[in-house]
């Protein structure tokens, strides 16, 4: 084990569902399981309970310029439960997976509903300050990623109060830049769900993100590009998931969604590429503190099984199973009570951004959207197999890159 690392169990598991102990002889979905309950379950269950705003400290980074109280609670909760839905909208079974899935699945559900219940201590607000635009789009990706989960089963007084939250967010003018996905990714939910929407929303981001891209599987974060992982927390990821919606519902024309699924793929082949064959990558750019949710795209074609040609699914299961044994083993990641603490690799606040707080954090459930594929699959029963940096530091072939032009 590196120095300055430690093992700690995955508090609260099911007995059978295994343990952070000894984590080389845990199968990787286990692994995987284990860990993202062990990130999930504070908030999942303090919400689910009315308990997150009593329970979830408030950790800020230097010079947090929001007003935290008013906007944490929606980026835990909304963050959160995006990443968990494809896992959570997999079919009930009887293994200890499946037991923890289904319990978490119907505290996840009680904590919508407790979350737009006014009477509720852990009501949630949408309705003042701008940040929570930004979480309601999360929130919006986990219905669009789990509907027969985790929206068709809410009573119609819940959908009803979803729907009316949603529309007030109408009074937020979006930032110019990644927020106008936000903006889209709103109203793409609504139009899902047969409700009215305002298609100006999703036909300019549309357009000022095509505008935006800068080549070779980057886009620009608005006029200017920076060279940071938000092609990764946002761009990619809701940027086809806002325009397959379109395409379904007959909004849209199907050659952007292609061509954005295409330039999504060229992005991730370079993810994976820049995976270090000891599974740390580089730490540059905002927001760095959002942890694995920097690879979403990766991980989100490996559930949709549209991975680059070249990658096989094992070599991101090992290489994303690598970078999390990195960054939650480490000292410090989580508190002494089980909630995350800012930083990138154990407990570094100083990295933190002026926009971050302790529920900013739980985007980093979007690094394991693969568990959204049944233990079946060949992601998880392959062989384990060597990522691109792991072969050529090894003098191994390879294919060898070079950049594209879509």
């Amino acid at each position: 084990m590196a120095p300055g690392k430690t093992l700690s169990a995955a508090a609260g598991m099911p007995a059978g569902a295994g343990s952070l102990h000894d984590v080389a002889a845990v199968p990787d979905r286990q692994y995987h399981v284990n860990l993202l309950q062990r990130i999930a379950r504070p908030v999942v269950e303090n919400m689910s309970k009315g308990t997150l705003k009593k329970n979830m400290p408030l950790e800020k980074g230097p010079g947090y310029g929001l007003a935290v109280e008013k906007v944490t609670y929606l980026e835990a909760f909304g963050r959160c439960i995006s990443g968990l839905a494809p896992w959570l909208a997999l079919t009930d079974d009887d293994t200890a997976e499946g037991k923890l899935r289904k319990q978490m699945r119907e505290q996840v559900l009680q904590g919508i509903v407790n979350g737009v219940n006014p009477a509720s201590a852990d009501y949630l607000n949408f309705r003042s300050e701008a940040q929570p635009l930004v979480d309601a789009a999360y929130l919006c990706q986990t219905f669009m990623r789990a509907p027969e989960a985790l929206w068709q089963p809410l009573d119609n007084i819940t959908k009803a109060n979803i729907v009316k939250e949603l529309k007030e967010l109408r009074r937020i003018r979006p930032a110019y830049n990644n927020w106008l996905l936000f903006a889209g990714m709103v109203e793409a939910f609504l139009l899902s769900i047969n409700e009215e929407w305002e298609p100006l929303r999703t036909m300019v981001a549309t357009k000022k993100i095509q505008e935006w891209y800068a080549g070779d599987g980057f886009y620009a974060d608005g006029p200017q590009f920076s060279l940071d992982y938000y092609n990764g927390y946002v761009i990619h990821p809701m940027f086809t998931d806002m325009l397959k919606v379109l395409v379904d519902k007959q909004q849209g024309p199907k050659t952007d969604y292609d061509q954005a699924l295409k330039r999504m793929q060229r992005f991730s082949e370079l993810q994976e590429r820049m995976i270090a064959p000891d599974g740390t990558y580089p730490a540059l750019g905002r927001s760095m503190t959002y942890r694995t949710a920097a690879f979403q795209p990766l991980v989100q074609l490996a559930l949709m099984h549209q991975l680059p040609e070249g990658i096989v699914p094992a070599q991101v299961r090992c290489a994303m199973t690598a970078i999390m044994k990195n960054i939650f083993e480490m000292e410090g990641t989580f508190d002494k009570q089980g909630w995350l603490q800012l930083g990138i690799c154990g407990h570094q606040p100083e990295v933190a951004d002026v926009y971050t707080s302790t529920g900013s954090l739980y985007i980093c459930t979007n690094g394991f959207l693969a568990l959204g594929l049944p233990a079946t699959d060949p992601f998880w029963t392959d062989p384990a197999a060597e990522w691109t940096a792991q072969k050529v530091w090894s003098g191994k072939k390879i294919k060898k890159d070079y950049h594209v032009n879509y």
